[in-house]
């Protein structure tokens, strides 16, 4: 089962290098496609020299995995945060999920590499999510089978709120399940804005998801 990975990109120089040497690692993985969204910081060029495939896209998370996806050739597609690493047999343990019975998508256990406190247990709130809701956050590193993700029409074409987007257009072709593997992430963003100030937007962003505002509305407010 060859697998290709999607890395949305926007000036990710600093991330990017030890993303894709851990992505070396993994022998399943048959390609690595970054989907630039018009970084000036030689994103791209580190990217090339690395031997990833570049395609350019629109600025935007959801546009970006839309044309990277819609550009691999693997069995699976790999959506992967340029600030997420990959665990030494991520591979195989990805195979082992997609093998069962009805499950056309999953997505790992997170880790954050450098976080405060507040944020631990993250790997249980993972689980729960996932049993719970059949739901996991782009940073877990979402994969799913390439012929369903042609039946339901590629990646969500949003600004914002795409991995809510895509779990449950999946939902309604099969379970979704976390690989026995856990990713590690960046803690960036909360450490940037504050780790009670963070999770404060995300849910405030993630309501008014639920009651219907679109993600376009929400992308402004997520970056103002």
């Amino acid at each position: 089962m060859r697998i290709s990975v999607v890395i949305p990109t926007l000036n990710e120089a600093l991330e990017l290098p030890e993303t894709l040497a851990r992505l070396r690692s993994l022998s399943a993985v048959s390609e690595v496609i970054v989907s630039d969204g018009g970084s000036a910081d030689g994103t791209v060029e580190l990217a090339r020299t690395a031997g990833a495939r570049i395609v350019v896209a629109p600025r935007g998370r959801g546009h970006q995995l839309r044309i990277g996806a819609a550009a691999a050739a693997g069995e699976v597609i790999l959506l992967l945060h340029a600030d997420t690493w990959m665990p030494f047999g991520g591979d195989a343990a990805l195979i082992q999920v997609l093998a069962k019975p009805g499950v056309v998508a999953g997505a790992f256990l997170k880790r954050f590499r450098d976080g405060h406190w507040l944020m631990s247990g993250s790997r249980l709130k993972c689980r729960i999510r996932m049993s719970a809701l059949q739901f996991a956050y782009g940073d877990q590193a979402l994969f799913v089978r390439r012929d369903i993700l042609e039946k339901i029409g590629g990646i969500p074409a949003v600004p914002l709120m795409e991995e809510h987007e895509l779990c449950r257009r999946l939902r309604a072709h099969g379970r979704l399940e976390l690989a026995a593997a856990t990713v590690l992430t960046s803690a960036r963003r909360f450490r940037e804005r504050g780790v009670l100030r963070t999770y404060a937007r995300m849910i405030s962003i993630e309501i008014r998801w639920r009651l219907g505002a679109s993600p376009e509305a929400l992308a402004s407010v997520y970056r103002s």
